[in-house]
């Protein structure tokens, strides 16, 4: 068996090529008996200082190499690129595609026979695990783990959640400029993700309803020390899964997915999480569409976290985590193998939940039927989506008269004036923000409200763009309109003062203006130039698909796993 190993081709070779790939990794101290054949464990690592929800990957690295020794396998670390969520321009989401180029080849073009994805930050974990699919060797996921609990003036603070809170009470008056400063140091104490259910708690979480992590690795925080030790029984179990041959492909069905967007409903999760699950799918050739997600629409909300909620991932952890989801679940989970190699439902064995008010039950929900909408009309031929959850219930049926930003150029210039002619009926409407237009799609779409209208104590508003908006908001709003503006979809025609229906029940998103009228304006209407003619973001402008489709490249869609025959030498 050891002799059919992948790492063989690399270390089995006893010529020119075999001395090479060797002797170059003796020179870091590894003994002969290193290269007898073992399991090769890649861990691939997005640890960056200016990736702050992935500064605690080195230590899990440590732990995870451990349980690879302790299992009989040779654990070799290695860099990918890494996405800082909140340090990167001109968004993250614009490298999660190269991220995901650099997984792929990187496990392709070395003697691994598995690999464990360490990740957390938003854009890392989807990155991450659609690289790796498309070689498909044994994977696993160990997560970065979110940050303690913020502390401001002796409450909870969620990240970015009351980031956007408290800017906007700054704006209408409401909050000093001192104390938003002092709230600052405050919200980030410790390394991790985002410690409200954002983008990177909703992917941890999704990850493991979909198997591909062992059991509470969504909530354990980042400093937490089991967080370590689930690193270590991570790196044993990968040495069990390369004997087993038990790959992405056997794990990533058609019902993980189902399970990850009846989960991603039950925890309130982000918007994102549909984009980087039709990507994901795209890699693995799961025929998944924004459809499916609709099968999460009635899935009632379970989780009190931030946005959706008012606690925060300390505080799920610690009320049992995703098991007590899942087992809240139960009844609609699909059967799906996970990298133990048994079902998803031994995930939910013995879960015990802490705190009813963190975690409430399937009959007594926070919020009924709170997934997902996806919402189609002659505005989204393609689709959209909005959050539920998030939003005001008020808002979900509504028709007004628009107010239109072309740009976000436009918004920041205009969005403070005091005679912007806006009400609270008004749907603010920003083109030029999808995927080819800003470019990468980034997460603006949460709109800051009016500063005429702050004042006067608005707090929500309808608004639609091709973006995508962060987990961590909140708000009635509408998002991944598709095709984008920049792609010719009818965003692009939209003009201040048309009427616009909005209807969550009957996911209808309709410009109410006619066939004819919009024939003449499309006539009329150039696209904007691109804002990157050269390297990788000419690239990605020039392939990358739309938001129903998960804004993959169109080349990189499906997966490759030939072994490689050509030695470099």
């Amino acid at each position: 068996m050891a002799n059919d190993r992948r790492n063989r081709a690399w270390y089995g070779k006893l010529d020119k090529d075999g001395f090479i790939h060797r002797s170059w990794m003796k020179n870091q101290g590894f003994p002969d008996h290193a290269f007898d054949g073992r399991p090769v464990i890649g861990i691939c690592n997005t640890w960056s200082e200016l990736t702050p929800c992935n500064s605690g990957l080195r230590e899990l690295a440590e732990g995870v190499k451990r349980g690879v020794w302790e299992a009989g396998g040779f654990p070799v670390e290695f860099p990918v690129m890494s996405l800082g969520e909140t340090q990167m321009k001109p968004t993250a989401m614009l490298f999660r595609n190269l991220l995901a180029m650099d997984v792929e080849e990187s496990i392709r073009a070395y003697g691994m026979d598995g690999v464990v994805l360490l990740g957390g930050c938003d854009k890392t974990t989807p990155g991450q695990l659609m690289g790796a699919a498309s070689v498909d060797l044994p994977t696993i996921v160990v997560s970065s783990g979110p940050m303690l609990n913020g502390k401001w003036q002796g409450k909870d603070i969620g990240s970015g959640t009351d980031v956007w809170k408290f800017s906007e009470a700054v704006r209408a008056g409401e909050m000093t400029l001192h104390d938003f400063m002092a709230a600052e140091s405050g919200m980030s104490r410790s390394k991790g993700v985002c410690m409200t259910m954002g983008t990177a708690s909703t992917m941890a979480s999704l990850v493991e309803a979909m198997g591909m992590s062992l059991p509470t690795n969504a909530a354990l925080p980042a400093v937490d020390a089991r967080r370590m030790a689930l690193a270590h029984l991570t790196g044993k179990r990968i040495v069990e899964m390369v004997e087993e041959d038990l790959k992405p492909s056997d794990i990533l069905t058609k019902e993980a997915f189902e399970n990850a967007i009846l989960a991603n409903a039950a925890v309130g999760g982000s918007t994102n999480a549909v984009v980087h699950l039709l990507a994901l799918a795209g890699r693995v050739g799961v025929d998944l569409t924004l459809s499916d997600f609709e099968i999460g629409s009635d899935v009632p909300l379970l989780v009190n976290c931030m946005p959706s909620g008012k606690y925060l991932m300390e505080d799920f952890c610690y009320a049992g985590g995703m098991p007590v989801v899942l087992k809240e679940l139960s009844a609609k989970l699909r059967a799906a193998k996970t990298v133990l190699g048994g079902d998803i439902s031994a995930y939910a064995e013995g879960a015990e939940c802490w705190n009813r008010d963190v975690i409430r039950s399937f009959d007594e929900p926070l919020k009924p039927a709170a997934g997902l909408r996806v919402l189609r009309g002659n505005l989204a031929p393609r689709g959209a989506i909005v959050k539920p959850s998030a939003a005001t219930d008020a808002l979900l049926e509504h028709e007004a008269e628009a107010y239109v930003f072309e740009s976000i150029e436009d918004l920041k210039a205009n969005i403070d004036r005091d005679d912007l002619p806006v009400t609270p009926d008004t749907i603010l409407v920003l083109k030029g923000c999808g995927p080819k237009g800003y470019p990468g799609m980034p997460e603006v779409g949460n709109m800051p409200i009016p500063a005429k209208l702050v004042k006067e104590g608005v707090r929500d508003m309808i608004r639609v763009s091709d973006a995508r908006m962060s987990g961590t908001a909140f708000g009635t709003v509408i998002l991944h309109v598709s095709p984008e503006a920049n792609d010719g979809g009818t965003l692009a025609l939209v003009k201040t003062g048309d009427r616009i229906k909005v209807s969550a029940s009957n996911g209808v998103l309709e410009l109410l203006v006619s066939d004819k009228e919009l024939e003449a304006r499309r006539a009329n209407w150039q696209p904007e130039p691109p804002h990157y003619t050269r390297g990788y973001a000419k690239m990605y402008i020039d392939h990358v698909l739309q938001a129903d489709q998960g804004a993959d490249l169109d080349f990189l869609v499906g997966k490759d796993t030939r072994p490689v025959t050509r030695e470099s030498h």
